[in-house]
């Protein structure tokens, strides 16, 4: 099973991990969503404005904004209705997790490269 996975906080900097987590989803077979508003594309990948502007169902979000941006962005999150939302190390906020298990969302603490790399991605969906 393969998954629609937007990456919230998309960076065109190889050496940031949200791109290394672009490429090693992409590598892995799902079709990834990079969403930044300060960009148009990354490695000739669209690059969305906003989780509103992403289309078709997304199974899962995975983050790497700070929970002080987070917090702006939970709405869209919680309209866009992921399977679940994963908060990469650094971006946890215990209030954003209550309120994203309060509307059904699955949250995973984790961080995705690791999840990827130890086979542990799929796990439990």
């Amino acid at each position: 099973m393969r998954e629609t996975v937007a990456i919230l906080g998309a960076s065109d900097d190889p050496g940031r991990f949200a791109h290394k987590s672009m490429r090693a989803l992409a590598g892995h077979g799902h079709k990834v969503l990079l969403v930044n508003p300060s960009h148009d594309q990354i490695d000739g990948i669209a690059c969305y404005q906003d989780l509103t502007a992403c289309p078709g169902r997304i199974d899962t979000v995975t983050v790497y904004v700070r929970p002080s941006i987070l917090k702006t962005l939970l709405d869209d999150i919680i309209n866009a209705n992921p399977y679940r939302v994963i908060l990469n190390p650094g971006t946890e906020d215990p209030e954003i997790i209550g309120n994203l298990r309060e509307v059904g969302i699955k949250v995973q603490t984790a961080c995705t490269l690791v999840l990827l790399d130890t086979d542990q991605y799929m796990a439990g969906l």
